[in-house]
């Protein structure tokens, strides 16, 4: 019963916290790692325990690739030197920074490089869910060198666990070979199974056997990839840059609707999931470790979060000027940055569930048979460390954000505004035209061109504040009427199924088109 007692008490946790968050002005995810601290209090949740494989091959595959489908791949092409510079050298320089920090506590080099390795990864959803409030474009760099670090990351975690457990014996050359076969072949996993996937997708025409195709994507990314040498993080980011690509072309808008709509719950509650088992996990951490131990792993977590902000701080400044120095074109200057907003970024470096997987996932022998030399206090600082990030890092993030007097962040609305205008104006240039290829009868035609034009008057209005008031006036009044009549349909339609006149499945048709009107209507985002 301890699994359904478990899944109940996460549902709540998620619910309770986020209802809670507006009101209490604290972040949901700050929250939900709270509440998993309280609950590890209950006897009955002391014995849970996340193991790494759960993160690794079930969290992980899903958060990602959604992270993957909403990242921007054009902010990723304009800023890929940057994001290859911080998924490859701030990892390697950051785990060499906590391995030194660990190591002068008294860590041997072998698990302070384990530690270091772990700890080197930003993590995706918790940079999404902490640093929601900056500029699109400083979220988007984040999320994407998130995305690409792991790869690096997991491969020094492997050998450094490996040399530990004396698995084998590693040399400059070798390691970079591991390096050079995770990156190309977990992208070359994921152009597979993306390719594989547009096919089938082309090919499946119900919306639902569509969507299993999309939900398979990212674990057979992960599985393949992993089945050859690669990063499976790689390939499920490789996959799902592709799909994010091509997905409008293959799929109908009633399978993009319900994937949407899957994805956005599923990764929600597994979000939320994840943070809330964070704060149980810290309570398994602690038992590991005796007195002593205890007093040293707090000073631990103390250091090393320390050291990584200060690393990272250090490596954003130092990159930064050297570029500059060794980059003297034009356009490398359009891309630049204040020093404020680097230290915006340098706040913004969480770390989660990969560092908590590989934590977890370090192996409780060595090959000679002996214990791993520190496992619990490899895991104790880790998970600190993690719950550190989020509840010092981030209720400070905002803080940062608010002294760096980041711009506005109007980019997006404009952009959307653009391609609103642009498409409806041509379809007003070819509406004559397709509709007298279709034989459309010329009243239907005269109203579709008034509907058009309302909206484009509407689209140019909303640009111009003082000239476009009557008319922006005018649209909220039309939307109050609609809405009204919408609520007066579904009074109706609910009637007859009270009185048995129809049958509860044709009001669950009719409720689906007032609901994508009233969609329509209120959010133009979720609507279609």
């Amino acid at each position: 019963m301890l699994g359904l007692e478990l899944v109940v008490a996460l549902g709540v946790a998620i619910l309770a916290c986020n209802l809670a968050a507006p009101r209490v002005r604290i972040g949901a995810p700050l929250l939900l790692l709270g509440s998993g601290l309280l609950l590890g209090l209950i006897p009955a949740f002391r014995q849970v325990e996340l193991p790494s494989e759960i993160v690794l091959l079930v969290f992980l595959p899903a958060l990602l690739y959604w992270e993957s489908l909403t990242t921007s791949l054009r902010e990723i092409r304009s800023n890929q030197r940057g994001i290859i510079l911080m998924g490859t050298g701030l990892v390697v320089v950051t785990a060499a920074g906590v391995a030194g920090a660990a190591h002068a506590l008294g860590m041997p080099w072998g698990p302070a490089w384990v530690l270091g390795a772990a700890l080197a990864p930003t993590d995706a959803t918790a940079v999404s869910a902490m640093a929601r409030m900056l500029p699109h474009r400083d979220v988007t760099l984040l999320r994407a060198e998130s995305l690409v670090n792991d790869g690096t990351a997991l491969v020094l975690y492997a050998v450094a666990v490996g040399i530990v457990a004396g698995d084998g014996g590693y040399t400059p050359l070798s390691i970079s070979g591991l390096l050079a076969l995770a990156y190309a072949g977990g992208v070359a996993a994921g152009l597979v199974i993306a390719w594989a996937g547009i096919r089938l997708r082309k090919r499946v025409t119900d919306p639902l056997l569509n969507n299993v195709v999309t939900f398979l994507t990212p674990f057979a990314a992960f599985l393949l990839a992993e089945g050859i040498g690669g990063s499976g993080v790689l390939a499920v980011v490789a996959a799902g840059l592709i799909m994010s690509q091509t997905g409008s072309r293959v799929t109908s808008a009633l399978a993009r609707r319900q994937s949407r709509s899957f994805w956005t719950f599923s990764t929600f509650m597994l979000n939320g999931a994840l943070f809330v088992l964070i704060g149980l996990e810290l309570h398994a951490a602690i038992r590991i470790l005796s007195g002593g131990q205890i007093a040293l792993g707090v000073l631990a977590v103390a250091v090393v979060s320390v050291v990584l902000v200060a690393i990272r701080l250090a490596y954003l400044f130092g990159t930064t000027y050297l570029i500059r120095f060794l980059d003297r074109r034009p356009s490398q200057r359009t891309r630049r940055v204040s020093n404020r907003s680097r230290v915006v970024s340098g706040m913004a470096g969480f770390r989660g569930a990969v560092s908590l997987a590989a934590a977890l996932g370090v192996p409780l022998h060595t090959a000679a048979g002996t214990p791993f030399p520190d496992r619990g206090l490899i895991i104790f600082v880790a998970a600190g460390v993690i719950v550190v990030t989020l509840t010092v890092q981030g209720p400070l993030l905002p803080l940062v954000a608010r002294w760096a007097h980041l711009p506005q962040d109007s980019v997006l609305q404009a952009e959307r505004r653009l391609a609103e205008i642009r498409a409806t104006e041509d379809g007003l240039l070819a509406l004559p035209g397709l509709a007298a290829e279709l034989g459309t009868d010329r009243a239907v035609a005269d109203r579709l061109e008034h509907e058009y034009r309302q909206h484009l008057e509407v689209l140019q209005a909303d640009g111009d504040a003082a000239d476009g008031a009557p008319v922006l006036e005018r649209q909220n009044q039309e939307q109050e009427l609609r809405l009204a009549l919408l609520g007066r349909k579904r009074d109706v339609v609910l009637q007859l199924r009270d009185e048995r006149r129809i049958d509860d499945r044709v009001l669950r048709l009719l409720e689906t088109r007032l609901d994508v009107e009233e969609l329509r209507l209120t959010r133009p985002d979720q609507g279609d």
